[in-house]
């Protein structure tokens, strides 16, 4: 490709609101430009990479059995009805009406559409296991896209499914999606981490997400150095430090005047925060209910979701005071879809008072008591009276629970579930995730086989997705400098960037078209700087662009029949002589997939 002819072009800065270097760097080097919030075009050189992402992930899909098909980006409402998802997923979903007044939805993920197609597919056992994956467009109305590619509302994504008969099967296919992800990953020069993490809107009983550790990311993850437990601080375990062994003492009610939170009190009192109990007040959507629309008829009203708001429930949750509230642990523990902080006026209305909170005496809320809590005797706790508190409150004698669970949030240099190790805190993006859903979407929606005794049963289902947009980013905000990008070579748009330094009618720029038809001819894709810029111009674009492989043609090393070779990740340079440019070229791309392939690893199972 001449540069000359290329859609696109370099921009010398990047506006104002790319913050990242990904964004930034993506939209200089003339990889993507913004349409709206969270909504890109690709432009020919992002088009090339995603493709070579593309062609890896279907390489790594089929080596493990898998066949590509294609879904379609719209579905029909009622599938989802068959799930629940249609009255579960709030306004992110993209919901329309097509012309004959049918629901209609803008694919987030393809679960149901799967589950549709087996229950028309799968009949017996001697159908399975299957394994599917396609690459679509998908839609997510993300309330609050940023970091250009990191988080959009359209986006590109690889699914695969996994049909099993039982959960052996599955696990068979979920262990090789582990490994081929990280192959994957591994091909596109990133190095990831593998951690456990929440199952979220998709269900199941088991999830892994790829992180890729860098501080713009979203996800806080709790990594455990010395035995390699990994996982997202959203479901990470640690072991709690013990309480001391005491005799539960009688209760006292103390005056503290002005003491709201829990580090006052353990001042006020000269106690350990450990020593007491932290109330924190939440309502939660425990579940949605379907509008009829025989409902919707009598109320003469269309309301603007396709579900209903359920009624809230009052959590009421206790802690320790030297921890803090997993909020994602406390959705899961009480099923709940949605979060919030209770106002003062919910507190007072469950007999509560805020700041000086206690589960004691409390009505018409759900209580809900951290395990470290339950085994903490003589804690000080709220008396639900402005000024007071209370001495020696213990679970169990003076206040039950509803649910007494691991609620709390691991935090930096807390003791790793496993080994007792300092678990240390890191940021990371998330560039995929596998879950095992087993049979809740088939289950919901009648996709069953007919065993080997005869007996009818749901398909076991796995899912396993990667953001290609995401993944490109990635790549982006890893394989940089201060002068621009520096794609690896398996997902570089072109391996070679030719330059010719000298005016159109002069030897160099005579010599560059030579060799550009030379290399093309030797089957390696180039791009051909023969644009009438300086050279300070060509320089800065190849090293923006970061094509693996820099080779310049100019009237100095002409003298010496050569011509100079750079890699961009690299300072040294080297003179080829023209007759050996092709076989140079060869031998320099070949070193550069090796050393990708040596960094193509077998990673070792790990749950959690």
């Amino acid at each position: 490709m001449r540069m000359t002819q290329l859609f696109g072009q370099t921009w010398r800065d990047a506006p104002a609101e790319a913050q990242v270097a990904s964004h930034q760097l993506l939209l200089r080097a003339g990889f993507i430009r913004q349409l709206a919030a969270g909504i890109f075009t690709y432009l020919p050189l992002a088009r090339r990479s995603m493709s070579k992402i593309e062609n890896i992930i279907r390489e790594e899909m089929n080596a493990i059995g898998g066949q590509e098909i294609t879904m379609p980006v719209v579905n029909p409402a009622d599938i989802w009805k068959e799930s629940g998802r249609w009255y579960q997923i709030g306004a992110e979903m993209g919901r329309f009406k097509d012309k004959s007044d049918r629901d209609m939805v803008l694919a987030m993920t393809h679960e149901e559409v799967v589950a549709d197609l087996v229950r028309q597919e799968i009949r017996t056992y001697s159908q399975l296991p299957r394994l599917i994956y396609h690459i679509q467009t998908k839609w997510r109305d993300d309330p609050r896209p940023r970091a250009g590619l990191i988080r959009v509302r359209e986006f590109t994504m690889k699914d695969s499914y996994s049909l099993d008969v039982d959960e052996a099967g599955l696990d068979v296919q979920y262990r090789a999606h582990y490994q081929a992800y990280f192959n994957i990953y591994h091909r596109c020069g990133l190095n990831v981490t593998a951690v456990g993490s929440d199952t979220g809107m998709m269900g199941g009983t088991l999830a892994h997400e790829y992180m890729v550790l860098t501080p713009i990311g979203e996800d806080t993850l709790m990594l455990c150095t010395a035995c390699g437990y990994a996982a997202n601080r959203q479901v990470a375990r640690f072991q709690k430090p013990p309480a001391a062994d005491e005799a539960p003492c009688p209760i006292e009610k103390i005056a503290t005047p002005n003491v709201t939170t829990i580090a006052d009190l353990a001042a006020f009192l000269d106690i350990p925060a450990a020593k007491t109990a932290k109330a924190v007040f939440m309502m939660a959507e425990i579940a949605n209910q379907r509008i009829s629309e025989s409902a919707n008829q009598r109320s003469g009203e269309s309301p603007k979701h396709p579900y209903a708001q359920a009624p809230e429930q009052f959590i009421f949750a206790v802690i320790r005071g030297d921890m803090e509230v997993n909020e994602t642990k406390l959705a899961n523990v009480v099923k709940a879809q949605a979060l919030r902080p209770a106002t003062e006026a919910e507190i007072r209305a469950v007999g509560a008072e805020p700041g000086y909170g206690s589960p004691l005496g409390v009505r018409g809320a759900l209580v809900v008591v951290d395990d470290a809590v339950a085994a903490s005797p003589n804690l000080v706790a709220g008396a639900n009276e402005v000024g007071y508190h209370l001495r020696n409150v213990n679970y169990g004698r003076d206040y039950s629970a509803d649910i007494v669970a691991d609620i709390a949030a691991a935090q930096e240099g807390d003791a790793c579930p496993v080994c007792g190790g300092a678990l240390r805190a890191e940021r990371g993006v998330e560039v995929g995730n596998i879950f095992k859903l087993g049979t809740r979407y088939t289950e919901a929606l009648g996709a069953r086989f007919l065993d080997q005794d005869g007996a009818l049963k749901p398909v076991v289902m796995g899912s396993y997705g990667i953001g290609i947009g995401r993944l490109l980013a990635c790549i982006a905000e890893i394989h940089h400098d201060d002068y621009g990008l520096v794609w690896p070579i398996t997902v570089a748009p072109y391996p070679v960037h030719l330059l010719t330094l000298g005016p159109a009618d002069s030897e160099a720029t005579a010599v560059a078209e030579r060799l550009y038809v030379e290399i093309q001819a030797a089957g390696i894709d180039v791009l051909f700087d023969d644009r009438d810029r300086s050279p300070g111009v060509k320089f800065n674009d190849a090293d923006l662009i970061g094509i693996p492989l820099r080779l310049t043609v100019a009237a100095r090393g002409l003298q010496q029949q050569s011509v100079e070779l750079k890699r961009r990740d690299r300072q040294d340079r080297e003179l080829i002589p023209l007759a050996n440019v092709v076989p140079a070229l060869k031998a320099r791309l070949a070193a550069l997939e090796a050393e990708i392939t040596a960094a193509v690893v077998t990673v070792p199972f790990r749950e959690t």
